[in-house]
This record gives structure tokens, C-alpha cells and sequence, in this order.
């Protein structure tokens, strides 16, 4: 039995905010609390303030903010000697270096967050950076290694009764069966957590869980309108939270599923909105698949076979060098499929 979904990342003073509180407000109420607290000296609360407001600039795409933020909670937490609060910071910090595409970094500061996480008794940022550790592999196609770590993360937010965690690992799980082939049992997953994060009250993760299904509905049954309202129904979530990194992912697999329909226009139309979104908040995993799916669209279209060629190629290459093996395979099949060269990928 799951309660309601709560946001461990929203501490002190800021307990009060919703799992499901939109991030522009959660940005000025952490800002605000972030203030009182360095005025007051209270370096504590200076580290907890400045997790929700690192928290609401990376989610925000604002990762420029965000880097600062999650810095300088850090400090504090350690000037306080908070050794949960250190972690929770760290981890705030490697789940931003995950989202730029800096994964080295990403798996030093999650691995030293679940570290602190455990000297400091917290169970919920030793978990909660574990799962970064986990959804990091699995974001550049190390399934082998993390699906394990996926697995005994849901067994134990399953037996804590978190839904919020809950969600998240089954999502992972069904990702990773939805990329090796096994759409059944990705939708079985995906619709367990679209199901405990609606009577969670979790609109983030129903959110995420949503697009999944969207995806095997498109892929697997070849049902164009159930997965573009599916999509319709997540954006509306997306936009009502601020949820920019959600909502170009929205944006990204509408056009996937536009493309898999063949109608390269609409899709062409839709990757172009989303690489702008992507770009502007710098996230290279995001950006690099909308180029591929705008590549793949531009090439259904007529353009140059020479262009698709040099584009590819250098998209196999840039995927290559962020580490992101999954992606590359599927450069690889556009190679392939318009017949540019998958040797091209090295």
C-alpha cells in the first residue's frame, strides 16, 4: 500500500511544498527561505533552502543556476556538519552533471552522495543516489550492470511503501525492456506506475509513465492517436508544473511517433521544437536525439543524401564521445536504414 507521493528534496522550511508544486513557485519559495536563512546565519537551513532552489533551476533547465546552487548548499551543509545534508546536495550536483552529459562527474558525486547518504543515517538520499547511480547507467545502455541495481531499488522502495521511488524504478525497469525489445512487459510496467503515481498523486512520474506508454503504443501497435493523446495528456502536466526537461522529452517523442507514422512534416516540425528546447537548456543526451530524429525526418524529405551522411556521422561521433552507447546503436540504424554507411560509426 502507497501514500501520497512527498518530494524528500523539499526540506526545513519548505516541507510545506508539493511533490506536484510548480517549480517557478518552489524557486521562490526556496529564494526566499534561502535568504532569511543567510541572513540569520543558519547554515542548516542556508543547505536545505538551497537543495529546493538547485533542485527547481536544474529541473527549470536552468543549469547555469543550478551548478551555483547545489555549490554552495553543499558548503553550507558542511560548514553546518550536516552529513545528510552534504549528501543531498551531492546528489543534486551529479543528477545535473547526468543531465549535461558529463557522466564521470555525475557517477564520482552520486557515488559519494550515497556514501554520506549512508554515514549520515539518511535512507532516502542513500537510495535516492543509488537510483541516480542506477538511471545513469541505463541512460548510456549499460543494462547489464544497473538493471540488478533497478531491481533491488524497487524491492525496497516496494517494502518502505514510497511510491514516488517506486514509480521511478519501474519506469527505469520498463526502459530498459522497451529498448531491448520487450514491449509487453514494458507496458505492463509502465502502466503499474502510470497506476501508483495517480493514486499518489505523483503528476511528475504519472507524467514520465504516460510518454512511456506512448511510446510502446506507437512502436508496438502501431496506434498513432491513442499515443499522441497520451502525449497531450502529459503536457498538459508538464506545462502545469514547469517541467521543461519533461516537456522537450513530450516534445521528442511526438515526433517519434509522428515519424514512425510517416509524417515526416509534423515530425520534422516536432524534433525542430524540441532541439531548440533541449538546447536551451543545455542538455546534449535530449539534443542529440532530436538532431537524430530531425536527420531521419529531413532525409524521408528529400534532402541530400551526402548531408544525412556527414550528419549522422557526426552525431555517431559527438554520442561516442558523451559515452551514450544506446543512442550510438541507434545512429547506427539510421546508417543502415538510409544506407550512408554504418561503418561510419567507429
Amino acid at each position: 500500500m502507497y501514500g501520497k507521493a512527498f518530494a524528500p528534496e523539499y526540506q526545513g522550511a519548505l516541507t510545506t511544498l508539493s511533490v506536484n508544486s510548480s517549480l517557478t513557485d518552489v524557486l521562490a519559495a526556496g529564494t526566499r527561505e534561502l535568504r532569511a536563512a543567510e541572513r540569520a546565519g543558519l547554515h542548516g537551513e542556508v543547505a536545505r533552502s538551497g537543495l529546493a532552489v538547485a533542485e527547481a533551476h536544474r529541473r527549470l533547465g536552468q543549469v547555469g543556476d543550478a551548478d551555483r546552487a547545489w555549490k554552495a548548499s553543499y558548503r553550507a551543509a558542511r560548514a553546518a556538519g550536516d552529513t545528510a545534508a552534504m549528501a543531498w546536495a551531492l546528489w543534486s550536483g551529479g543528477t545535473l552533471a547526468r543531465q549535461r552529459g558529463a557522466f564521470p562527474l555525475a557517477w564520482r558525486l552520486l557515488g559519494l552522495a550515497a556514501e554520506l547518504g549512508e554515514a549520515g543515517g539518511d535512507v532516502v538520499v542513500r537510495g535516492y543516489s543509488l537510483a541516480g547511480l542506477a538511471e545513469t547507467g541505463r541512460i548510456q545502455g549499460d543494462y547489464e550492470a544497473v538493471r540488478r541495481l533497478h531491481e533491488q531499488l524497487l524491492a525496497e522502495a516496494r517494502r518502505r511503501g514510497e511510491a514516488r521511488h517506486t514509480v521511478w524504478a519501474l519506469e527505469g525497469i520498463a526502459q530498459i525492456h522497451r529498448n531491448t525489445g520487450e514491449y509487453d512487459t514494458a507496458y505492463a510496467l509502465f502502466e503499474e506506475a502510470a497506476g501508483i503515481a495517480a493514486r499518489a498523486e505523483d503528476r511528475r512520474g504519472h507524467a514520465w509513465a504516460l510518454r512511456g506508454l506512448a511510446d510502446i503504443v506507437s512502436v508496438r501497435d502501431g496506434d498513432v492517436e491513442r499515443a499522441l493523446g497520451l502525449l497531450s495528456e502529459a503536457e498538459t502536466t508538464c506545462r502545469a508544473m514547469k517541467l521543461s526537461s519533461a516537456l522537450a522529452y513530450n516534445h521528442k517523442m511526438r515526433g517519434n511517433v509522428l515519424y514512425r507514422a510517416a509524417r515526416y512534416d509534423e515530425a520534422r516540425d516536432l524534433y525542430e521544437q524540441a532541439l531548440a528546447e533541449f538546447r536551451a537548456m543545455s542538455e546534449p543526451r535530449g539534443e542529440a536525439l532530436a538532431r537524430l530524429g530531425l536527420a531521419k525526418s529531413l532525409a524521408r524529405l528529400g534532402r541530400d543524401r551526402a548531408e544525412t551522411a556527414a550528419e549522422l556521422a557526426e552525431l555517431a561521433d559527438e554520442l561516442g564521445r558523451i559515452g551514450l552507447r544506446h543512442a550510438r546503436e541507434m545512429v547506427a540504424r539510421a546508417q543502415e536504414e538510409f544506407g550512408v554507411g554504418a561503418e561510419a560509426v567507429r
